[in-house]
């Protein structure tokens, strides 16, 4: 039986931002982002809400039926160069700080860092990220919600970029057919995010 997804409205904002908050407490990246795990359980949630707040208004949530699982997308056209800073300026990780946790450098440098490496050459959908309970981790729901998007990425041409934090979500990208770009970014005294493109693939749905 295949997964029933929908495009998420503002109803389910509260069910996402519990969603990317549980998934991604324990991410290597969120770990750097927040290195003490008491002041990451505070100020964590806050985060995922203003990139939540973000997609929904610049972008799409797809969502499970049940709830369980969402990814996030965005439309980046060609020579955009601030897909993940939020407001399309210079000033987007600065505002991302600043309304997260003033005084965490590390909230403003991981907008600009993955800013610097996003492509901007062609037009692309990002996946911004991507979400799974994790009580349901392993039933197949995140490769379901990436399948959905890039089956439609295969039909009209367009490719598709993501940056995966961790070594089980890297794997999956690669079995949907993205690929390193190359040029991996080491954070600072931290971990390794691996930036990924795929291309359209003509005539074939997307499997794993």
């Amino acid at each position: 039986m295949g997964v029933a997804i929908r495009a998420a409205g503002e109803g389910d904002r509260e069910r996402v931002v519990q969603l990317l908050d549980e998934a991604f407490q324990d991410d290597p990246v969120s770990g750097w982002v927040f290195p003490d795990a008491a002041h990451r359980r505070g100020r964590h949630p806050r985060l995922m809400e203003v990139f939540a707040d973000i997609v929904f208004a610049e972008g799409r949530i797809d969502i499970t039926q049940d709830g369980a699982a969402c990814a996030l997308w965005l439309s980046v056209p060609a020579d955009d160069t601030h897909a993940d800073a939020g407001p399309a300026d210079d000033d987007g990780p600065v505002q991302l700080r600043e309304a997260v946790d003033p005084d965490n450098v590390r909230v403003e440098l991981i907008g600009r860092l993955t800013a610097a490496i996003h492509p901007a050459d062609r037009a692309h959908e990002y996946l911004w990220m991507i979400a799974v309970a994790p009580e349901r981790q392993g039933e197949g729901l995140g490769g379901a919600l990436v399948r959905s998007v890039l089956d439609r990425c295969d039909q009209e041409g367009v490719p598709a970029y993501l940056e995966a934090s961790n070594e089980r979500s890297r794997a999956l990208y690669e079995r949907l057919g993205f690929a390193d770009t190359g040029h991996p970014l080491d954070l600072p005294d931290g971990p390794r995010m691996w930036p990924m493109w795929r291309e359209p693939r003509a005539g074939s749905a997307t499997g794993v």
